[in-house]
């Protein structure tokens, strides 16, 4: 009863409230995008793989604008709930993107031959190299033989953020509160 109550709020109740709160923090936040231009370039001849840190997901929607392409997510309940928020997205009119449902453990052999079938259909895909698991910013080889067999361009992406400070004398406290939780967030792509 409480495993099947943990399940329903996971999967049905919180996607919703993440995808609120991502937004929230996304419109809050000053984004830049370094190196945008140079990605745009590179899009107009082929196709790309998208690789960023499994910790690092929380602000990728915003680093993805305008594109066509699938999201490599684990099979597994955590996967489904990432999936889930996801899909949120997809409600957004720059945000169109789809499932390669799968790892590099199991299955991965034809989670392979679907990223190659994704990126000759002419997608992008976005791999996180370190996975789940871990080992924690270690990439794995199976995308390097993806990139290698496609011959599509592996693109790193991160982001970071800093504290917004604001100290103008004569603004009240309730905006100083509420200014120092918002934040600058850089995406390199």
């Amino acid at each position: 009863m409480l495993k099947s109550i943990k399940n329903f709020l996971l999967l049905h109740v919180l996607p919703p409230l993440v995808f609120l709160l991502i937004m929230f923090i996304g419109k809050s936040s000053k984004i830049i995008h370094i190196g945008k231009e140079e990605i745009e370039d590179l899009r107009k001849d082929t196709n790309l793989i998208f690789c960023f840190w499994h910790g690092r997901l929380l602000m990728m929607p915003f680093a993805y604008r305008g594109g066509r392409g699938k999201v490599i997510v684990s099979r597994h309940r955590d996967g489904e709930f990432i999936a889930r928020v996801i899909k949120y997205f997809n409600l957004i009119n720059h945000f169109r993107v789809g499932f390669i449902r799968g790892s590099h453990g199991k299955g991965g052999i034809s989670t392979s031959r679907e990223i190659l079938k994704t990126l000759k259909e002419g997608l992008d895909v976005a791999v996180t190299p370190d996975g789940p698991r871990g080992p924690r910013y270690v990439v794995k080889k199976g995308i390097l033989e993806i990139a290698r067999l496609s011959g599509k361009p592996l693109i790193p992406v991160t982001y970071s953020a800093s504290k917004k400070k604001l100290s103008i004398p004569g603004i009240s406290f309730f905006y100083l509160f509420l200014s120092q939780r918002f934040s600058l967030s850089g995406v390199s792509l």
